[in-house]
């Protein structure tokens, strides 16, 4: 099983001695800010990790001292400091893959002049690493390091396509799948079509199945496995394009921005 499937699917739970309590509820801590919890107290973080309070306490001390978070001076809640942002960007500096995108991105934006991503798999979710957004408006703003689910994505199921047929099925079925949208497909063997189609076309699309004005067409990179590392998608929002047209015109050009992708993948892999 792919190593991102067994951190999102339950594991086998035994103690380990090297497996660190403390460094594993600091960074809980820390996962628990999120837009809809800018602020907290202690009371607010020991509920959002399930910790103790006094566990809590000590957890956001050494957090303050070391400049991940900052206590307000009036309203005593306490908030993530930039500093957080050192460890995903050195995680996209390091990225051999994300480096070579850069170029090839670029010029599907140009070519497409629609807005271009790189996303990656984690667990269930695909997460935006690079991005080259087009002049035009485009409905919804997904900035690097925002996710999305796989199962009603074009650029998860470009990712899913590229998978063994039972492991794509075993990642949809653990995957919540919530109706965002009207048009959004939670049914397994429904969405399962919809791999097959992108496995015979090279491309997997979305018509407004997580965001309302939204389309996106994928498609998989590969590596030198043959397994796929990351998915490469345009934006095609419904303002200016129908799916048809979107398949036409864009699918070219993105077919061939995933094969040279996928060449520089297995270079790097």
């Amino acid at each position: 099983m792919d190593a991102s499937l067994e951190s999102a699917v339950p594991q086998d739970d035994s103690p380990s001695l090297l497996f660190n309590q403390s460094l594993e509820k600091g960074l809980a801590v820390l996962c628990a800010f999120s837009a809809s919890r800018r602020t907290m107290t202690l009371a607010d973080v020991a509920a959002a990790t399930d910790i103790t309070k006094s566990s809590a306490q000590r957890m956001v001390f050494t957090l303050e001292k070391l400049g991940y978070l900052r206590k307000h001076p009036k309203t005593r809640r306490y908030q993530l400091t930039p500093r957080v942002m050192e460890i995903g960007f050195n995680y996209l500096s390091a990225h051999a893959l994300i480096d070579v995108a850069t170029p090839f991105l670029s010029e599907l934006t140009k070519v497409t002049t629609e807005t271009t991503c790189l996303t990656e798999a984690d667990g269930l979710d695909m997460v935006y690493v690079a991005r080259f957004v087009s002049a035009q408006f485009v409905p919804v703003h997904m900035p690097i390091g925002s996710r999305v689910p796989m199962y009603c994505t074009a650029s998860g199921r470009a990712y899913l396509s590229a998978l063994p047929e039972d492991e794509a099925r075993a990642r949809i079925e653990a995957s919540d799948r919530v109706a965002h949208t009207t048009r959004t497909r939670t049914d397994v063997d429904e969405i399962m079509d919809a791999l097959r189609v992108a496995r015979a076309r090279g491309y997997a699309t979305n018509e407004e199945e997580l965001f309302l004005g939204d389309m996106t067409i994928a498609a998989p990179v590969l590596g030198s496995q043959g397994r796929p590392v990351a998915s490469v998608h345009v934006v095609a929002p419904t303002s200016r394009w129908t799916m048809e047209e979107a398949e036409r015109k864009l699918a070219p050009a993105l077919l061939l921005c995933a094969r040279s992708l996928t060449s520089s993948a297995r270079s790097v892999d």
